[in-house]
């Protein structure tokens, strides 16, 4: 596909980040097409839907995944990758089932990227993870991919997780461990 469309739109809302990235990508090979708002990349997208995508979750005006679902709409075979710096296991699993092809944590590095574009999920069969997560890391994701199942209420969280909800108040209010 690489060779017969080598289209690539990065969508990110970090300019420096977005400058960086697409400099790496076009010394690869790719022809590149920056965005820096879900607008911007929605319009590229109509404009000529590339056959590769890198997007941030979180974008100034919206969500990256508004651009997956828009992207494979127009383009199927399309492969996207998610990059995002608020990493859960609950939005990576929606991400995927949007159609993104890979979910990648920031920082990411240009290889990363283009060995997640070219390759997609074949780095994580049969690889030990170097930083494996730890069990408090492991809890915090549980409880974040329940707290999205419940749509956001705590109240009904809580419940689920048999905890009291001002216990749940505050492991969602602090930072995801390591």
């Amino acid at each position: 596909m690489f060779e017969k469309d080598p289209h690539l739109l990065i969508a990110d809302d970090d300019r420096p980040f977005l400058n960086r990235l697409a400099k790496a990508m076009a010394s690869r090979g790719f022809t590149v097409t920056m965005a820096e708002s879900v607008a911007d990349a929605l319009s590229a997208l109509r404009t000529q839907p590339p056959a590769f995508a890198v997007i941030d979750m979180r974008l100034g005006d919206g969500n990256g995944l508004d651009v997956i679902t828009e992207l494979k709409s127009r383009r199927p075979e399309a492969r996207g990758v998610i990059l995002t710096g608020y990493g859960n296991i609950s939005s990576a699993v929606l991400a995927i089932k949007l159609g993104a092809f890979d979910y990648l944590a920031k920082p990411a590095d240009a290889d990363e990227v283009f060995f997640a574009l070219m390759n997609g999920d074949a780095a994580a069969v049969g690889t030990i993870p170097q930083n494996p997560m730890s069990a408090e890391r492991v809890r915090w994701e549980h409880i974040q991919r329940i707290y999205e199942l419940c749509e956001r209420n705590v109240s009904e969280t809580a419940r689920r997780l048999n905890m009291h909800r001002r216990t749940l108040q505050r492991i969602l209010a602090k930072r995801a461990p390591r």
